[in-house]
């Protein structure tokens, strides 16, 4: 077998490339490097530049590399982005997705796992976020991760390539500091970037129905997320019909907004620091769990990390790339 990775220098893809290694699989990475870092690759790991919407470049790398397995990660996922350039969304993410997926079946690759999100979800007013939660995208972020799964389920059934969607919760933390996440979109290195700067993090809106008025999301450490991509990756090798997973990839806890931000400080030794108070985003849903017992069922997958696993690793990689926090 021969697993082709898109998006595989970025944050989340350097550790799925990092841990189909471990497992002794062969990879080459596609990734047009607009977000993604070379640096984070292995020196022995072909690197094609280049985007999903090149058809014709992606037909010479699986054809050269005798491709028999795509991780797809490549996407723009920026969900206030996306609201603003909803266009710019749906070519990456939906025209790139079907030119990769035509490609595929073009060159008998037999198999597909795909990055999907929770956003699919949308709001859900629910204690525990099932597969079969009704899927009701609020921006157009989550609606081209619904549509790349429906096209995905559809591609699959037409030209054989069994498939596996995988909704992503909230990712955090690091498998080693020189992959951790570069940019400032996600809640752990927002509070990070506030701290260095000697600021306080903020809170939008501790009016929630929740027990301490803050939202509750689920949280899963890269390195567990890496291992469910080479798990599914596996469960589709197995020989058999073709298949067609969809499932949650999150620890089934929740934890508050505030609790996640107590820990940072403690962790960071910042623990005198009190976050501010500020009002709620647009479109924020009080509660966003997990139910993670489909894929313990199907992949005999479970997270081993807990937050202040993410928390540590994360500000080790933060450090790394911001001296100046040290």
């Amino acid at each position: 077998m021969s697993y082709l990775i898109t998006g595989g220098a970025g944050y989340i893809g350097a550790h799925v490339v990092r841990a189909l290694r471990q497992a002794g699989e062969p990879v080459i990475v596609l990734d047009d490097l607009t977000t993604g870092v070379a640096a984070r690759l292995p020196d022995d790991v072909p690197l094609v530049v280049g985007s999903t919407l090149d058809r014709a470049l992606l037909d010479r790398t699986i054809a050269e590399h005798g491709v028999t397995d795509v991780v797809h990660l490549a996407a723009k996922k920026q969900v206030g982005e996306s609201v603003e350039m909803p266009l710019l969304y749906y070519r990456e993410n939906v025209h790139g997705l079907q030119t990769l997926l035509e490609a595929m079946a073009a060159g008998g690759v037999g198999r597909f796992v795909f990055s999907s999100s929770a956003a699919v979800y949308g709001m859900p007013d629910v204690d525990l976020v099932t597969e079969g939660t009704p899927c009701v995208p609020i921006n157009p972020y989550g609606e081209t991760k619904l549509v790349g799964e429906w096209m995905a389920r559809a591609a699959g059934r037409a030209h054989g390539i069994s498939t596996a969607c995988l909704r992503y919760f909230n990712v955090a933390g690091a498998a080693a500091p020189e992959l951790a996440d570069t940019g400032v979109f996600n809640i752990v290195p927002m509070v990070f970037e506030k701290l260095t700067e000697g600021a306080a993090p903020r809170i939008f809106g501790d009016d929630y129905d929740t027990p301490d008025g803050t939202c509750i999301r689920d949280y899963i450490h890269v390195a567990d997320l890496a291992d469910a991509h080479v798990a599914a990756a596996r469960k589709l090798a197995e020989p058999g019909p073709v298949r067609d997973l969809t499932l949650n990839i999150g620890r089934g806890e929740g934890v508050s907004v505030r609790e996640l931000i107590d820990l940072i400080t403690e962790v960071t030794g910042h623990s005198g620091v009190t976050a501010e108070v500020t009002p709620r985003r647009p479109g924020d849903p009080a509660r966003v769990v997990a139910a993670d017992d489909r894929i313990a069922a199907e992949l005999g997958w479970k997270a081993h990390h807990d937050v202040r696993d993410m928390i540590t690793s994360a500000w080790a990689g933060w450090q790394h790339h911001h001296p100046e926090a040290r």
